[in-house]
């Protein structure tokens, strides 16, 4: 298959170590890289990846998940909505599993809200359509990779006048994120690993200022063996070169400006939020989307109370370490043991792309076992 099998070929990924391993050779100390996407995390664990970099070369995982970075207080506004009886709650797989501060939403579903997994919001439109007596409600949630997609849905419910049908939105921008991560004394990075499917959207310019302000080197990256080998082996000439820019290792997908059609859907849906709380990182100014006044009819928040409360999470759970790269998965002390994804206590265990999930998939009996 185009684009896949290539990117998987054992000889390319081997000439590409061995070139990783002279490069850190000069490597004046070791040095900790954080990708930034948990779909790269998922990959470096499936790959095995990690485990045959060089020693003086970290990889850190960082808050790319938008399942993760979701608070308490949003999940549990979300059940509020879910339990007004005349409403239809639709959300992603992922979502469904992820423990607010009593219940999950799956756990909701059986306590008879009626909440529904779609796989695109433009199944809740065909849920409101088959359904005008009731309010369908769309729990929208992710980067700047699914915004556009939401968007587009809001545009067509406005276009086509489907008056029962609205969001819930969570939507978050990865920027913000970022500078709160480089404006942590306590987590000493030396490059990033760029996020493909964000990229996508957003294109390369705006990661600039983590070069001009925090002269940290970035690669924006692929999914695939190949990608991560070679965006690690080209932030390595950068820092061994003394260089800092933002690269671009995923070009047969990313441009440097974006999808202008996505951005422009997006600037005309939404508007930036002034505060917006994230999992681990706390509140964030300016990074987080909501719907615009001239779609106030389409916004759950206007048309449903919710309770907007903010939650503390179990006191066990170290998720918030963890999305910040401060402690790895197997350093949280229930994890593999309390939290597992049947019996999952934080979202990183919940979510497809947590990296507590990616720890226990492929390398919790290398991490754990390792080091007793």
């Amino acid at each position: 298959m185009k684009y896949v099998d290539e990117f998987r070929e054992p000889k390319k990924a081997l000439s590409l170590l061995k070139q990783i391993e002279k490069l850190s050779q000069q490597l004046k100390k070791p040095i900790k890289i954080m990708e930034i996407c948990g779909g790269h995390t998922h990959s470096i664990f499936k790959y095995g990846i990690e485990d045959i970099l060089p020693k003086n070369i970290e990889l850190i995982h960082g808050p790319g998940c938008p399942v993760c970075v979701m608070p308490k207080g949003r999940l549990d506004d979300a059940i509020a909505i879910a339990q007004n009886p005349n409403v239809i709650l639709t959300t992603f797989g992922d979502t469904m599993r992820v423990p607010g501060s009593k219940a999950s939403l799956l756990q909701a579903k059986a306590q008879g809200a009626d909440i529904r997994m779609v796989y695109s919001p433009l199944d809740s439109l065909v849920i409101a359509r088959e359904n005008p007596d009731k309010e369908i409600v769309f729990f929208a949630l992710g980067f700047e990779t699914t915004a556009p997609s939401t968007a587009l849905t809001l545009l067509q419910a406005a276009s086509e006048e489907i008056h029962n049908f609205s969001m819930f939105c969570n939507h978050v921008l990865v920027i913000p994120a970022l500078k709160a991560l480089l404006n942590n004394p306590d987590l000493q990075l030396d490059g990033f690993i760029g996020p493909g499917h964000v990229s996508m959207v957003i294109g390369t310019d705006p990661y600039q200022f983590i070069c001009q302000k925090y002269y940290k080197p970035i690669v924006i990256s692929g999914f695939e063996p190949i990608d991560i080998f070679q965006s690690v082996w080209m932030l390595l000439q950068q820092i061994v070169e003394n260089r800092c820019e933002v690269e671009n290792q995923y070009n047969r997908l990313v441009e440097k400006t974006g999808n202008d059609v996505a951005i422009a859907a997006i600037n005309k849906v939404f508007e930036v939020r002034e505060n917006f709380e994230w999992r681990g990182l706390g509140d964030l100014p300016y990074s987080g989307l909501k719907i615009r006044s001239d779609y106030a009819q389409f916004d759950a928040e206007v048309k449903f109370p919710i309770p907007n409360l903010k939650v503390a999470d179990h006191k066990a759970c170290q998720c918030g370490e963890i999305l910040k790269g401060v402690l790895k998965p197997w350093q949280c002390k229930v994890f593999g043991t309390a939290c597992t994804p049947e019996t999952p206590i934080g979202t990183c265990m919940v979510s497809s792309e947590g990296a507590c999930a990616a720890y226990y998939k492929y390398g919790r009996f290398s991490k754990m076992f390792g080091k007793l």
